[in-house]
């Protein structure tokens, strides 16, 4: 494949520890943060508290471990529970040694700012147009880490598992960042079971060489503050992360939410709320589409991306109006004319959009 699409990283560009906590403050209405409001639920928030109790004993992750194998179709060896997807990342980067690492943009920047600061110097491959992979991805052959999102942070695309599962290969360790992957009903192109879905004959399928899935808590359920994520992988993989992962890393709480979360009836819980959102979704992108903003199109995570040549202004007058919205140019691929902008309950959406139609109309007289 050509490789002329990929560029050395520019250490003068954007700035890859820029999240959208940055953007929120006292009195402002968050759109700029994609974890779900009204969260956690009564039910877990109460098993959270029952597990104070059990804080004077070390954390023990094997119940979690057990719980998150069973979710995925996996064995517990190939499960790593960490402090949020965030360390997942860390951990990947201080023990891989690739040779050519590829990050494939726009994304989370966290993947590439742990490689990084962990001595690596990866290349971008910018995906165009509406950001979706298409037949022929532009990942250079010899690429022996490729990083990507599903669906991708902030562009909200989904690919397809085929599209994904063509990156995998021999020699190739690739990482799928699924964070937002419970956004989707159904999951279908989730590949958390470590081969292509297959719903008639989930073993017929092949594992896919190299594959590491990196998943969390944090969006759906409503637990940044906790730090709860984990990371798929072969067991030869997980056993070295975890030999590189401070004792105890993960808090007894945060295993306990990785338990709770699993079990079928919260699975079916965040497959409904899923469901909700992307009613809400599609009827927001709508609204925002008559505003005269180009949103991407099929979004399918918590949030969309939204283009304006009038972003920054928006987002100050926004501010100025009491809402918070995600600034886009800190995500190489994107540049000063884009927003990423948190999918809420119709209410909070309606009250934005008022405000945001004054915005457009002054920005425009």
């Amino acid at each position: 494949m050509c490789t002329d699409m990929a560029m050395a990283i520019d250490t003068t560009g954007p700035d890859l520890r820029h999240h959208g906590d940055a953007e929120v403050g006292p009195g402002l209405i968050d759109f700029a943060v994609n974890v779900r409001t009204g969260t956690p639920p009564d039910w877990l928030a109460r098993r959270l508290r029952e597990c104070v109790g059990d804080l004077a004993a070390y954390p023990d992750p094997r119940p979690a471990r057990a719980a998150l194998a069973r979710r995925h179709g996996r064995d517990p060896a190939e499960v790593l529970p960490t402090a949020g997807a965030a360390e997942a990342f860390v951990l990947l980067a201080r023990v891989l040694r690739p040779r050519r690492a590829v990050v494939v943009h726009p994304q989370f920047t966290e993947p590439e700012a742990a490689l990084r600061a962990a001595g690596h110097e990866p290349e971008r491959v910018i995906l165009a147009g509406d950001f979706t992979l298409g037949s022929a991805p532009p990942i250079p052959d010899d690429a022996d880490l490729v990083i990507i999102g599903n669906p991708t942070n902030p562009t909200s695309v989904l690919h397809p598992a085929t599209a994904i599962a063509a990156l995998a290969r021999a020699g190739r360790t690739l990482v799928v960042d699924e964070a937002f992957m419970d956004c989707v009903p159904g999951e279908p192109a989730s590949l958390a079971a470590g081969r292509l879905p297959d719903l008639s004959h989930p073993p017929a399928r092949p594992a896919l060489p190299g594959l590491v899935v990196v998943r969390s808590l944090t969006k759906t359920w409503g637990l940044a503050g906790l730090r709860a994520g984990y990371l798929l992988a072969a067991p030869e993989l997980i056993e070295a992360l975890a030999a590189a992962q401070p004792l105890w890393a993960v808090s007894t709480p945060a295993l306990v939410a990785m338990e709770a979360c699993s079990a079928p009836e919260a699975v079916d819980a965040a497959a409904a709320w899923a469901a909700d959102l992307a009613l809400e979704r599609e009827r927001f992108a709508a609204r925002l589409i008559d505003l005269g903003l180009h949103v991407v199109p099929g979004a399918r995570a918590s949030f969309v991306c939204v283009r304006t040549p009038d972003a920054h202004a928006v987002r100050t007058l926004l501010r100025e109006r009491g809402y918070a919205v995600r600034r886009g140019d800190t995500f190489p691929g994107l540049g000063p004319d884009w927003l990423r902008i948190a999918v809420r309950d119709r209410a909070t959406a309606d009250g934005f959009l008022e405000v945001l139609t004054q915005v457009l109309r002054e920005l425009a007289s």
